[in-house]
């Protein structure tokens, strides 16, 4: 009886070595598959390109900000030149500057003004002192003869429009920028031509360059620092100025180039 167990336990393992073996084979036999390969086989197929790219289905991108048009290319100002008004009385309310000529006396007497223009001179001042810029109406006038305010055509009324260049409703800034103009030193330029014109500031017809330390002191009244290297890289003092004939008629207040 002692050796029946160990017969029986020899059977057992005869048997289950025999029952393994087929199995083996037939795993074998067939073929593997991976986790990461069943998965897959889950997954929806991947959309194709054709699927979104139907017609009417994609929208344009735009161009990223900032990225300048091949049409629109900026371009570097011109040096200041000499331009006629289109009142065509032969005036110029372009900067004055010629490098190459001689500085133009720079005049703050009053006195020397013929008395048509210190006339008018001081009626603009006068105006500009009352706050009330309607009173500058009848100095601008109208017709062909009007007041230069603008170096482009203006729809409207002249009182107006200067208003509108005005910080405030009242237009009493833009009286404060023609008093500090009319204050400021004069030139005059092509006497004894029919151009002759008296015109403030006298920096109309100065190369900025030029310019002292007590002269740049007197713009500074009149424009910032910020205006001053804007006008120094144009070439020209390029904000607002007046012209005045000898005849006393006002023609230009304008600024720009």
């Amino acid at each position: 009886m002692s050796g029946k167990p160990h017969g029986l336990v020899l059977c057992i393992c005869f048997a289950a070595c025999s029952a393994a073996i087929p199995l083996v084979a037939c795993l074998t036999s067939s073929p593997a598959y991976a986790l990461s390969e069943i998965k897959r086989e889950e997954l929806p197929s991947p959309v194709q390109d054709d699927d979104v790219s139907s017609p009417g289905s994609t929208v344009p991108i735009p161009d990223p900000v900032g990225t300048p048009s091949s049409t629109s290319q900026p371009t570097a100002p011109d040096k200041a030149e000499p331009v006629t008004p289109p009142n065509g009385d032969g005036a110029t309310n372009r900067p004055r500057v010629d490098p190459d000529a001689p500085t133009p006396e720079v005049v703050y007497d009053l006195g020397k003004l013929p008395e048509p223009v210190r006339r008018m001179h001081d009626l603009i001042i006068e105006a500009c002192e009352s706050g009330d810029i309607e009173r500058l109406r009848p100095l601008i006038g109208k017709g062909d003869g009007m007041t230069q305010i603008s170096l482009t055509d203006i729809d409207g009324d002249a009182i107006t429009f200067l208003k509108g260049l005005s910080g405030d409703q009242d237009g009493q800034e833009i009286l404060a920028i023609l008093e500090e103009v009319l204050n400021a030193g004069y030139v005059h330029v092509d006497a004894g031509t029919p151009q002759e014109l008296y015109v403030w500031p006298y920096f109309f017809a100065l190369p900025l360059d030029k310019l002292d330390a007590r002269q740049r002191v007197e713009l500074f009244k009149i424009v910032t620092a910020s205006d001053f290297d804007d006008m120094k890289q144009f070439g020209a003092y390029i904000f607002y100025r007046v012209g005045i004939t000898p005849a006393g008629q006002w023609t230009f207040f304008v600024a720009g180039d």
